[in-house]
């Protein structure tokens, strides 16, 4: 298996060029005896580049993947204008949830290295309340240390966050998330909540206090990273949570989602049917 994760990177209204990529990342394939390749360019679906792409790529037999490893779609805030503004832009229960939290005393604070693991505990939780799969500690360990280490180079264009919402009378964080940035865009990667002080509205807070962040770091966009993939589908497992960023001035950006390309489309058609089998077996067993 190859993968080619939010690329190739490459000018994709240069058609003569997008030809000449996919060429060089299909013969690669061959080369390297792999099944398939996949590519998940970073293109605007309803963009001249990303209608003249699909066409290209239907063209050279790659197929729209069943199996989409980042999230198609995604939004993005325009974090540009001051604090009132960007504050007004948002929904009014939201403005109200923010101030909420302030008046019960949640507190954001940015923490460091030591916190991961209060944090992964924090994940757990969230990924066993809402029935999402995690890895392993040592996996987040590793980067997000990179990204709190590149956030203290000076001048570095690359860097992270992790912030923190905490209140007096709890031991431990009730809240949390994590940010990347490059160049001018912010990312929020992770986030995690407790059932604790739930009704004291920490995530509203918090997120508030990334977008402050994000622009006191330069950025000019705030990523939320995923959103439905069928916008119009209100049985889209994530139309809770867009609803949840779109309170916040996020405008949906819809992508033209993973490709794949095979040498062998027969074994391409045999491998993801059977896996497709594989997977419904193992969730009949499960229930």
């Amino acid at each position: 298996m190859a993968y080619v994760p939010k690329g190739p990177l490459l000018d994709w209204s240069d058609d003569e060029a997008t030809a000449l990529v996919l060429a060089q990342i299909e013969e690669l394939c061959r080369r390297r005896g792999c099944l398939q390749v996949k590519i998940d360019p970073d293109v605007g679906e309803e963009s001249a580049e990303g209608k003249r792409l699909k066409q290209l790529l239907a063209q050279r037999n790659w197929r729209f993947s069943p199996e989409q490893i980042q999230f198609k779609n995604t939004g993005f805030t325009d974090i540009t204008q001051p604090d009132e503004q960007l504050l007004a832009s948002f929904k009014s229960k939201w403005r109200y949830n923010i101030r909420l939290a302030e008046r019960r005393e949640i507190t954001i604070r940015c923490g460091s290295a030591a916190d991961l693991p209060a944090f992964y505990r924090l994940y757990q939780e969230t990924s066993a309340r809402d029935g999402f799969l995690i890895r392993p500690f040592a996996y987040y360990d590793a980067l997000w240390r990179m990204f709190l280490e590149t956030q203290e180079v000076e001048d570095s264009r690359t860097g992270g966050a992790l912030l923190l919402a905490e209140h007096p009378q709890e031991s431990q964080p009730v809240a949390g998330l994590f940010l990347l940035r490059h160049g001018r865009q912010a990312l929020y990667f992770n986030g995690a909540s407790s059932a604790r002080r739930r009704r004291d509205m920490p995530n509203y807070l918090l997120q508030w206090r990334a977008l402050q962040w994000a622009r006191s770091q330069g950025c000019t966009v705030y990523d939320w990273w995923g959103a439905p993939s069928n916008p119009d589908d209100p049985s889209d497992p994530l139309q809770g949570v867009w609803r949840f960023k779109e309170g916040f001035a996020a405008r949906m950006a819809v992508h033209t989602g993973a490709w794949d390309w095979s040498p062998s489309p027969l074994l391409w058609h045999g491998y993801h049917w059977g896996k497709s089998q594989l997977l419904e077996l193992m969730r009949s067993r499960g229930r």
